[in-house]
């Protein structure tokens, strides 16, 4: 009686927080001050201190226990024909609640272009092509410092392990001028489900319920540290995909290691070129001839990567992600990871990080 009676009053609880949620998502001034810039970042460290030691993901670990409860439960409806819909609506209820309150709200928060004084994220397929070219010159640079050679790929000589310790190098260049990018106490793992998240098409995750930025271990090594970079921005309650990813870029080419700074304008000039192929194909074509070959040798090495795990399943994950991003205030989903290409170009137009042509 006394569990019947509690998982009435949680169920009852689920629809008071999605209007309560709802009503104070209809200000980010209030998320920003007082949860994003307020309590997240205390509740984020203490999360890192208790679970950043151990050497695995305690949330991983909590998602596949959560999948296996819930195939056991499918199996125990189709034996019993009974569906204990109370429980369920419970369990949701719970989920939810910690959801938001660990790290959801960071959904809500006022835009990074406004703390970051961005004027806009506009630009013309001009701005882009010049953009994209100055990205090209600068990985060439990078390139042949590393590679003394244009026909050669680069390869990260570093471990995963290193890679997760240096990536806070980065954050503490950068939080010398953005405070609120500082990052203590770092908890960067490899996702014991790397190979599902392949699949799926993801390179990482970060858990919500446990602070912990998970990496798929499987990732092309060009890519890691700036995907690292990306997953601790979602650690420091960035929880936009296109933030997460400006704010990785910048974390990256900030890092004092080289390898780190290549990785960053690698996967940024990727991104650009993905956005000037949607806007003029020729212009794409005559500014991808001036890559060095070594560069495309990482390009193809990560398309073959990626194009080997695809599967019927992957567009359903990504479409279920897409709507999950889009209720979280993200309406453009998915495609939302390159609007990180207008914050740059107008970022850079305002503090130039790249050198003229």
């Amino acid at each position: 009686m006394k569990n019947k009676k509690l998982n009435l009053f949680l169920a009852i609880l689920l629809p008071i927080q999605w209007l309560l949620v709802q009503f104070i998502s209809s200000n980010p001034a209030f998320i920003e001050t007082y949860y994003s810039l307020g309590i997240y970042p205390y509740i984020a460290r203490f999360s890192r201190i208790i679970f950043g030691w151990l050497p695995f993901s305690i949330g991983d670990i909590l998602y596949i226990l959560l999948g296996v409860l819930i195939i056991k439960s499918i199996i125990k409806i189709i034996k019993t024909r009974k569906i204990r819909l109370l429980k369920i609506i419970s369990n949701i209820s719970i989920i939810y609640f910690f959801f938001h309150l660990l790290w959801g709200f960071n959904y809500f928060r006022e835009p990074l272009q406004k703390s970051l004084q961005i004027s806009s994220t506009d630009y013309t397929t001009e701005e882009l092509e010049v953009f994209t070219q100055q990205l090209i010159n600068k990985v060439n640079h990078l390139q042949i410092i590393i590679t003394h050679n244009d026909t050669l790929k680069v390869e990260i000589p570093h471990s995963k392990k290193d890679i997760y310790n240096k990536a806070e190098n980065g954050y503490s260049k950068l939080s010398q001028e953005f405070p609120h990018f500082d990052y203590k106490s770092p908890s960067i793992k490899n996702s014991l489900i790397s190979l599902p998240l392949t699949y799926m098409g993801f390179s990482g995750y970060l858990n919500p319920f446990t602070g912990e930025a998970q990496v798929n271990s499987l990732n092309p090594m060009v890519s890691y540290p700036v995907t690292s970079c990306h997953e601790v921005a979602h650690q420091l309650g960035y929880a936009a995909e296109n933030e997460a990813n400006f704010i990785g870029f910048l974390a990256a080419v900030n890092n004092e290691d080289i390898y780190f700074q290549y990785s960053g304008y690698y996967l940024t000039l990727r991104y650009a070129l993905n956005d000037l192929y949607g806007h003029d194909k020729e212009k794409y074509k005559a500014t991808f001839e001036s890559i060095n070959p070594g560069i495309i040798k990482n390009m193809r090495e990560s398309h073959k990567f990626w194009n080997s795990y695809q599967n019927p399943f992957e567009v359903y994950f990504k479409q279920l992600f897409n709507q999950f991003l889009k209720v979280n205030k993200q309406p453009e989903g998915i495609k939302s990871y390159n609007r990180m290409v207008g914050m740059l170009i107008n970022y850079n137009q305002q503090h130039p990080f790249l050198e003229p042509n």
